[in-house]
């Protein structure tokens, strides 16, 4: 596996690099925004450690530009404590944030839990879903809306297959948080709400008035599938 860590602090980069590298990954490094973004188009990594302020161009515009050709995994490093900065990359289509400081043994055990996740075979792999204009196809992770293709980051795609497995099912955030292999964390409960807005973007035809992830209030979330 490779991974591109992205961050202007050598201190970090170097001490990270140090536990991927005992993990058996190659690591590829970048130090700001510009060059960040280039060695992810050039290198095509299979998972991106990005972190959230950077110089040239922030890890946000990164993530942004990033999404807009590429599914690949992305884990956010953030040193804010603001929640609503720890989720802004989330809502820009990266799968998980860690907050500095952080252990790099704890970054490795996201790092290969959001692998996982990317990589896994379903159940029912050849199974395809669809609902009113949208189909999701479950062997080729690949989900269509009106006919054209949309892009589902890893923790979206698992998160939309387990809803469509287990119709008109109530699930608490804790226990989606099983099924993304989060884990527990502060803030991470926070962290599903994101993806499944993320979600409601993509497939809804009115992502404020949603048809099909209805929120169960105080409880969780479900999917209801149509007549």
């Amino acid at each position: 596996m490779k991974v591109l860590i992205v961050d202007d602090e050598h201190r970090i980069v170097e001490g990270v690099r140090k536990y991927f590298e005992q993990a058996d990954f190659t690591v590829l490094t970048a130090f700001d925004g510009i060059s960040g973004l280039k060695m992810a188009i050039r290198e095509n990594p299979d998972l991106i450690v990005l972190d959230l302020m950077l110089p040239g161009l922030n890890g946000i515009d990164v993530c942004r530009e990033i999404r807009k050709d590429s599914n690949v995994p992305i884990i956010m490093l953030t040193a804010r404590v603001d929640e609503a900065d720890k989720l802004v990359g989330l809502e820009l289509g990266a799968d998980d944030y860690i907050t500095k400081p952080f252990s790099p043994r704890e970054l490795v055990a996201r790092a290969r839990a959001v692998l996982r996740r990317s990589h896994q075979e379903p159940f029912t792999a050849n199974a395809i879903y669809q609902f009113g204009n949208v189909r999701l196809d479950v062997a080729a992770r690949e989900l269509r809306v009106a006919g054209q293709v949309v892009s589902l980051t890893p923790t979206e795609f698992n998160l939309l297959f387990h809803l469509l497995r287990h119709p008109n099912q109530v699930f608490t955030r804790s226990q989606l948080l099983a099924v993304t292999e989060l884990g527990i964390y502060e803030g991470a409960e926070r962290t599903i709400d994101v993806h499944l807005h993320n979600l409601r973007k993509k497939i809804e035809p009115d992502p404020l008035s949603p048809r099909y992830i209805l929120t169960v209030f105080g409880v969780g979330y479900r999917f209801v599938a149509p007549e």
